[in-house]
This record gives C-alpha cells, sequence and structure tokens, in this order.
C-alpha cells in the first residue's frame, strides 16, 4: 500500500533522510522509532504531501506519486499529528470540524457519518456542539482520529499520537487505533520516539537514526534481542530500563 525507495529530503545544505527504503503491506502497520532528529516526522510529512522537496520514490497502492498530489490521494490517505489541540481549530466546534472534511470531498449523510464518527471513536455524543478547550487531551485526539477516518480512508500516518498525553491515556488511544484498524482494515504508519508505543501496533519496525533507516526488524527479533545495530540495542535497552521504574 505504500512504498517508499531512497527517500532523500534535504533542508539547505543538511540532508535530513538519507536514501530510506521500506514498504507497507496493505492492511498492515509499521512503525518507524527513532530520537528526535532523526528524520522520521519528515519521511512521514513526504509521504502525507505536505513536504514536496524531496527526491526518490513514494508509491501509493502500486502508483508511483508526485510531490503535488491530487485531491483524491487525501480522502484516502490522513494524518493523525502529534499535538491534537494544535491540530484542532480553537474556535469551531467538534461538529464543525468533523462536518468539514465531508463538505470538501462532497459527501453526503454528514450528520449519520459524524454520529457513526463520535461512537467509533469512544466520544460522547454531548460533546459534539462543544470546543477544543472544553475537552481533554485524549478526548480531543479521539477527536482528531475521528476526523482523520470519517471520509472513510484506507491509510493514517500516525505522528506520535500519543506522545502529548497522559501516561494513563496512551494506552486508550493504542487499544482504540488498533480497534480500528481491524474493523476497518486500515494500513497504518506510524512514528514515535518511544519503542514501546510502536510495539503495541506494529509488527514490523524500521529504526532510524541520522536520517538513516539503520535496521528493519520484526516486534519478534526485537523482543528476542535479535538485533544486529547498536543504535536498535540502545534503545531496546532504554526501554527495558523505564519498564524497570
Amino acid at each position: 500500500m505504500i512504498g517508499v525507495e531512497n527517500l532523500r529530503i534535504r533542508f539547505g545544505d543538511v540532508e535530513a533522510v538519507r536514501g530510506i527504503s521500506f514498504a507497507v503491506a496493505k492492511g498492515e502497520s509499521f512503525g518507524i522509532v527513532g530520537e528526535s532528529g532523526s528524520g522520521k516526522s519528515t519521511v512521514l510529512r513526504a509521504i502525507a504531501g505536505l513536504n514536496r522537496n524531496w527526491e526518490g520514490r513514494i508509491l501509493f497502492d502500486g502508483e508511483p506519486m508526485a510531490p503535488q498530489r491530487p485531491r483524491s490521494f487525501f480522502r484516502r490517505v490522513q494524518m493523525v499529528f502529534q499535538d491534537p489541540y494544535g491540530s484542532l481549530h480553537p474556535r469551531q466546534t467538534v461538529d464543525r470540524q468533523l462536518a468539514e472534511p465531508l463538505m470538501i470531498h462532497g459527501i453526503d449523510g454528514i450528520d449519520t457519518r459524524i454520529v457513526r464518527a463520535l461512537d467509533e471513536a469512544g466520544l460522547a455524543a454531548r460533546l459534539r456542539f462543544r470546543y477544543p478547550h472544553q475537552l481533554s487531551g485524549g478526548q480531543r485526539q479521539r477527536v482528531a482520529i475521528a476526523r482523520a477516518l470519517i471520509a472513510d480512508p484506507e491509510v493514517l500516518l500516525l505522528d506520535e499520537p500519543t506522545s502529548a498525553l497522559d501516561v494513563s491515556i496512551q494506552a486508550e488511544i493504542l487499544n482504540l487505533l488498533a480497534d480500528l484498524q481491524r474493523a476497518r482494515r486500515l494500513t497504518y504508519l506510524l512514528v514515535s520516539h518511544n519503542l514501546a508505543v510502536v510495539t503495541h501496533l506494529c509488527p514490523l519496525i524500521g529504526v532510524m537514526q541520522a536520517g538513516e533507516m539503520v535496521e528493519r526488524l520484526t516486534v519478534e527479533a526485537l523482543r528476542a534481542g535479535h538485533i544486529t545495530h547498536p543504535h536498535t540495542a540502545q534503545l531496546r535497552r532504554l526501554a527495558l530500563e523505564l519498564e524497570e521504574v
């Protein structure tokens, strides 16, 4: 469903992404993990069509993508951002923010779709006409997920979807995403600095360091310690230490 071949992205003299390649099969999840500045979110934004300055090949459903995407692409591919408060319009109600993608794509049945989206995201109907500042962080991220899914996309690009949330809420959002993927047969591409978050959703992982994907491995191999790159071993060791705290 997603193919990336020799992707390179520069910002001035800095090469932020250095020729990485990976693929995500339809209905599967692939996670990219790395420290801040490793280039993982830059990769996601290029795939999403938010950064048009790249070299290499990006394929969607087997078709090469140009830097400028058609409107149809944005119905099939949606993104959930790190900060739910920043990604929601502060002066628009939940109802308005869920209706907007439907109006943009000319989709009928707006009221029915909004009710269904709220239910699927685990949001009470009474929240429909509230504003973002009247919601908790977890509720705001559920609204962002509902908005991403309301036009029935096939792919979700997840940019650190739980890092702005309390630890107690993170598992709820990850479980929601897992349930939605099974129900809708979605394809996920998730980036995070948190190895535990990535392994919760993704059976396959790519490890990034300084713009390079230094290792690709399965969660089973990671847990068994079958690792080839020292940076992967460092991330695994840190994750194990945090579990013990």
